[in-house]
Parts: structure tokens; C-alpha cells; sequence
């Protein structure tokens, strides 16, 4: 039943990736679509198949699977089941990182963007979780969330004071810090995706120790898991993910929160299952998401992440309402 479920959610991203790419400003027949693959003839609509709509579907699946990934690791290894990049400040510190390397040091280049939002997201991470295991009780999910929000308060502040410095960087980085997949093209997908593949594969493999981890310390512990190296292994994962994630369509919101607790309720506790439903169903939100946002305010877009938003806030306060038992 769960691999017939999966291969039901995988038909309906292929339909979500179609419809971005047939539907929008301009409507274009599925022939076309087809035609533009194998009788590419350089028309104006071959060409915004092949140059802006495809890359935007692949780039908003990428990154809404692995923000979705990421989203349910993050969640089994600090027990808080409101755990995100975006919540944790992991996609706050990306952000910060690419925004200041862009402004005050002049770095172009996606290869470059790529290696500094990954680092971004690994200090932001990093800080994240020593502030949550200082103390007494070591990591706790009040400790580890309270770090995580300062965290992301702390660099969407540095954020916007670098942008109100300079009115010129804030007319370029806007839209991006947003969260945003319209007019990406492959050469960014080709940057971000060897990043978003590892990190997917580590995940992947880590399943059934996420199993363990997710019944309690103690008991991780008593069967033989080494709780530190788990958790560093995994944090890797993540931020591989989301640094890949940001670095693609900037920092996107409530995606890891949501799908998580969507599969959870589908298919039980097992991560065997958990991950990989994550993966199809998070790029199937994204997708979704970015195809909605052409619509709202016709012919203008809404960027995706405001999208994300709207349907991720109620989301959030009924998780963070319903607690530890949402795990």
C-alpha cells in the first residue's frame, strides 16, 4: 500500500511539473511541449519551454523535495517537531552569507553562491546546536528552538542592515531573499544539484538510524547508536540540503515543517518510508505552490515563498499548538 502510495504521488508530480510548464502567462499546448523535445525548432515558445519553464519546474522539485528532507531529519535528531531549515535560522544564515558576499566583496558566479550558502548554513547550523546542548539537560527541543528563532532573528537583521546600506544590492537581492524560482535557468540547477543529491543520498542511507533515534536517547543509546556521531552525520545532510536550497531559490519557507507531519500522518513513524515521501511530496508542494503563484495577481507573479507562507502559517500554529505529540 505505501509503495502504491508513492507511485500515485510520483504520477501527480509528473502532472504538477507538466502544468507548470504548459500553464502560465501564456498558455502553451501540451504538442508544443512535447515538440519543443523532439522537433526543437527555436520559436518563441520552444524556447520559454526550453529556457525558463522547464528549469523552473526542475528547480522548484529539487528544492521543495530536499527542504522537505531536510525538514523531517531535522525534527527526529532535536525531537522538535516545529524543526526546520527555516525555523532553525539554517536558511536565515545562508542567506546572510550569500547577501554579504555579494555586497561587500563583489563574489559572483553560481559555484561560488553554491559554496558560500553552504557554508552559511553550516555556522548557522553549527551555532544552533551548541547553544541547544549547552547546559545541564544537554539538547532539548525548547533549548534547540529558542537557539534556532534567535539565530534566524539574528541574521535577518545583519540581512537587512547590509541591503539598507547599499539600495543597489537591495534592488538585486530582494526578489532572491524572497524565495523565488522564476527565472532560473539549468546552469543554476547544475550548480546546487550534486549538493542536493549527496545530501539526499546521506539521508537516504541514515533511515533506519533515524528509526532508532527517533525513540528517545536512552534508548538509541541501550541498542548501541552513537547519538553524537548520528547527529553530526545527519546536521551534514541537512545542510547540504538546505545550503543547496537557498542557494538555488533563496530561503523558502515552512516546506520542511509541513510535509513531514503530512507523510507521518500517511505512512507511520518508519523514516524507511518517512524520507522518501518527503522527497516526492515536499517537490510536489513546491511545484504546486510556484504554479498557484501565477494566478493570484495575473499577469504579475508572487514569488513562491510568499506562497509557502500563506499556506505554512496556520500550518505551524497547529503544530506548535499540538507539540511533542505532532513527533
Amino acid at each position: 500500500m505505501r509503495l502504491f502510495g508513492l507511485i500515485v504521488s510520483l504520477l501527480a508530480l509528473a502532472a504538477a511539473m507538466m502544468g507548470s510548464i504548459t500553464f502560465g502567462v501564456t498558455d502553451i499546448p501540451i504538442s508544443t511541449v512535447w515538440d519543443s523535445f523532439v522537433a526543437f525548432n527555436g520559436g518563441n515558445e520552444h524556447l520559454i519551454i526550453r529556457t525558463a519553464r522547464l528549469p523552473r519546474a526542475l528547480i522548484a522539485a529539487a528544492v521543495g523535495g530536499s527542504l522537505a528532507v531536510a525538514g523531517a531529519v531535522m525534527q527526529v535528531i532535536t525531537r522538535n517537531p516545529i524543526a526546520s531549515p527555516s525555523t532553525l535560522g539554517v536558511n536565515a544564515g545562508a542567506a546572510f552569507f550569500i547577501v554579504m558576499a555579494a555586497g561587500w566583496l563583489g563574489v559572483s558566479g553560481l559555484q561560488s553562491f553554491t559554496w558560500i550558502a553552504l557554508i552559511g548554513a553550516a555556522v548557522s547550523g553549527g551555532i544552533v546546536f551548541l547553544l541547544g546542548s549547552m547546559g545541564r539537560d544537554g539538547m532539548t527541543p525548547v533549548k534547540i528552538t529558542l537557539a534556532g528563532a534567535s539565530m534566524a532573528a539574528f541574521f535577518h537583521s545583519l540581512t537587512q542592515g547590509l541591503m539598507l546600506s547599499d539600495g543597489k544590492m537591495f534592488d538585486q537581492v530582494l526578489i532572491w531573499l524572497v524565495g523565488s524560482v522564476a527565472g532560473r535557468d539549468m546552469a543554476q540547477l547544475a550548480a546546487v544539484w550534486p549538493y542536493m543529491a549527496a545530501g539526499m543520498v546521506i539521508a537516504l542511507l541514515l533511515s533506519r538510524q533515524l528509526n532508532v533515534l527517533s525513540m528517545g536517547d536512552e534508548i538509541a543509546q541501550g541498542l548501541g547508536q552513537k547519538i553524537v556521531y548520528m547527529r553530526m552525520i545527519s546536521a551534514a545532510a541537512v545542510i547540504l540540503l538546505a545550503g543547496g536550497s537557498v542557494a538555488a531559490a533563496g530561503p523558502i519557507a515552512f516546506v520542511g515543517i509541513i510535509i513531514p507531519h503530512i507523510v507521518r500522518h500517511l505512512v507511520g513513524n518508519d523514516y524507511r518510508w518517512i524520507l522518501p515521501y518527503s522527497a516526492v511530496l515536499g517537490a510536489l508542494l513546491l511545484v504546486a505552490a510556484d504554479l498557484g503563484s501565477r494566478y493570484i495577481a495575473m499577469p504579475k507573479e508572487v514569488p513562491v515563498g510568499v506562497m509557502t507562507a500563506i499556506i505554512g502559517v496556520p500550518f505551524f500554529v497547529y503544530i506548535a499548538r499540538k507539540g511533542r505529540k505532532a513527533l
